[in-house]
């Protein structure tokens, strides 16, 4: 291209392609430099991938979220319908064995004590010696008591003497006063002698009276004193077995000393007796006849008890009744003292059901049972008690064997409620249940 002129300017030589560069050269510094383009992609990459794990992340948690209320709630419905265990009623057996504790003594217990003040001056029989009746134990030295005696004794011979003399001056005065009557009545006699002579004889009665009363207590003073003699030498009561002994050589007694330990005990124990404290709730069977066992701690050999009486009393703090078994001892080998239990052998109605005591429900409305019916719905029902057996108690009316009842049941259990049985399959939720 050729050349232009222009006129009063340079002139400048200007062809297509140096135009072309030149407005190339003008749009790129009019367009201000972003950069190499590689390093925004990175940005971009790093921004779209924050936004999707961010994104991943909370949709995650709001899935776990939705998951644990939904295993929050089933928990919920499932806890609202309670799981319970059954029993059911049984038949009592045939024969019912009760077994309580008692405690052995001896059929008879005699505790010897002084009745003679002195020192002991010998004694024959120590613990676990077989005596007989009268056998003496222990011999006692009394002096004071001895002389006293011979002091009554000498009392008493005065006294006889003055009953002999008293009984002279009475038939005396008797005869005098007769003769003077017959003198007085024939004239012979004054009335002033015969008044005499009669008072006289009366006076003389009297004194004679006198004298044979003080001779007959004194007869008695010398009789209580012979009997006390007699407990210088303390004897066996009964035959039996000597079960302790407190005494020994050179003791000094003290008549009617009974608070101390007796001087012996002599126990006859060819016989025991038993004594059982029985619940309130047995004693309408406890009667004579009833037949029991007898187990003592530490032998393998059983006894066979005989009831024999029983209390007819209840003590308000235990609620139980004394009641007195006997039992052979022909080989002593029971104790008195002993602990032994006693195993009663009581006649049972079987037809009486039994169910476990802790399926007993009580509230205002009495003594209630919780049975479970065939829709897993509860019904309250007011049942009559037996015999407390203590695990178990008898119903005497209110429950049948069929029946499924609650066993601890809860306190606000109510009829109408659902409930689960344990091991079964679970129930849906019914409306009672809400």
């Amino acid at each position: 291209m050729d050349p232009v002129e222009i006129p009063g300017a340079r002139s400048v030589a200007v062809d297509a392609g140096s135009a072309h560069e030149i407005t190339s050269q003008r749009e790129r510094e009019a367009v201000p430099d972003r950069g190499p383009k590689p390093a925004k992609a990175k940005v971009v990459v790093f921004l779209v991938g924050v936004v999707s794990g961010a994104a991943v992340l909370a949709y995650l948690g709001i899935t776990e979220r939705a998951k644990g209320m939904q295993d929050i709630a089933a928990w919920t419905e499932k806890q609202a319908v309670p799981t319970v265990r059954t029993v059911q009623a049984q038949r009592g057996p045939k024969d019912q064995d009760l077994t309580l504790p008692g405690t052995l003594n001896a059929f008879y217990t005699g505790s010897l004590y002084a009745r003679a003040s002195g020192y002991v001056t010998a004694w024959h029989k120590d613990i676990g010696a077989r005596v007989r009746k009268d056998e003496v134990l222990v011999d006692v030295s009394a002096p004071d008591l001895d002389q006293q005696l011979l002091e009554a004794r000498a009392t008493l011979m005065q006294l006889q003497a003055a009953v002999q003399q008293a009984q002279a001056n009475s038939d005396l005065s008797e005869a005098t006063n007769k003769r003077t009557a017959r003198l007085v009545t024939q004239g012979w006699s004054s009335e002033e002698r015969g008044d005499t002579d009669r008072f006289t004889a009366a006076s003389r009665t009297a004194a004679l009276a006198v004298a044979k009363a003080n001779l007959v207590a004194q007869q008695a003073v010398v009789s209580r004193l012979e009997e006390l003699t007699r407990f210088k030498q303390i004897k066996a009561p009964f035959d039996g077995v000597v079960t302790a002994r407190t005494v020994d050589l050179g003791d000094l007694l003290t008549a009617g000393g009974t608070s101390g330990r007796p001087l012996y005990r002599v126990s006859d124990i060819h016989r025991m007796r038993v004594f059982v404290n029985v619940p309130q709730a047995f004693l309408a069977v406890m009667k004579p006849g009833l037949q029991a066992s007898l187990h003592v701690p530490g032998q393998e050999a059983s006894f066979t008890a005989e009831l024999t009486s029983t209390a007819n009393a209840v003590t308000e703090e235990s609620r139980q009744g004394l009641v007195e078994l006997q039992a052979e001892n022909p080989d002593g080998a029971l104790w008195p003292g002993a602990f032994v239990e006693v195993q009663f052998h009581i006649p049972s109605n079987p037809e009486t059901l039994r169910i476990p005591a802790t399926a007993l429900l009580f509230n205002r409305n009495g003594t209630q049972v919780a049975e479970v019916q065939g829709d897993h719905t509860v019904v309250l029902r007011t049942v009559k008690l037996g015999r407390n057996l203590g695990n178990d108690v008898e119903i005497r009316s209110g429950v049948t064997l069929a029946q499924r009842l609650v066993d601890n049941p809860l306190e606000f259990l109510k009829s109408g409620d659902v409930v689960q049985i344990a091991g079964e399959t679970a129930v849906p939720r019914t409306a009672s249940a809400e």
